[in-house]
């Protein structure tokens, strides 16, 4: 079962590292969306620069690489620690991608990915807080970072401690790497969803 463990964290950062946002921008010829709008590679920058179709299909690509992985492992037999490995490597995959110079996105979708295949209700309680937050106050990153913060409660309460720790070290890398978010949102500078980027200055 170790070395189980190893090919299934080795496979799970591979199939991590697969950029949805680089690929999708490629196929439909839009511009790299490292160097455009927040030059994040994720599915909110797309839908600055591609519109609604493309920034569905990276959201759709990110959260399967949670999934997938998570899920054949579980399918294995690996047990929850294993799993909760395979998950945290998947998602370091996103966030810092062998194939892409590890220049990854900010991770919310491979979360979300993760927690549906340790929990079905995990990933829906995940959804449910984001569009709750999304509604009212229609910031893509506060909705982002409320979820995520509180996604190891409802890690806790729905599944188990191995789940739990490795929501919590997800958690705290999408809250670092939402730090020019935060700024923002503090600054009043933050784009609203539907709104167009702001320019500096």
């Amino acid at each position: 079962m170790p070395t189980a463990i190893v090919i299934g964290v080795l496979i799970a950062y591979l199939l991590g590292s697969i950029s949805s946002a680089i690929i999708v921008c490629y196929l439909f010829d839009y511009p790299d969306p490292r160097t455009k709008g927040s030059r994040n590679p994720g599915a909110t920058n797309v839908l600055r620069i591609a519109g609604k179709k493309a920034a569905f299909l990276v959201l759709l690509g990110d959260m399967f690489k949670g999934l997938i992985p998570v899920l054949l492992a579980k399918w294995y037999g690996i047990p929850p620690f294993g799993l909760a490995l395979v998950a945290v490597a998947a998602f370091l995959g996103h966030l810092y991608p062998l194939y892409f110079r590890f220049e990854g996105g900010k991770g919310v979708a491979t979360l979300i990915g993760c927690l549906f295949a340790f929990n079905f209700l995990l990933g829906l309680a995940f959804i449910v807080t984001w569009l709750a937050v999304a509604l009212v106050f229609r910031y893509s990153a506060l909705s982002s970072l409320v979820a995520t913060i509180l996604a190891p409660f409802y890690t806790w309460y729905f599944t188990n401690m191995n789940y739990t720790v490795a929501v919590v070290l997800m958690g705290v890398l999408v809250v670092y790497r939402h730090r020019s978010n935060i700024k923002n949102l503090w600054n009043g500078k933050e784009d609203k969803i539907g709104e167009k980027k702001k320019k500096a200055g």
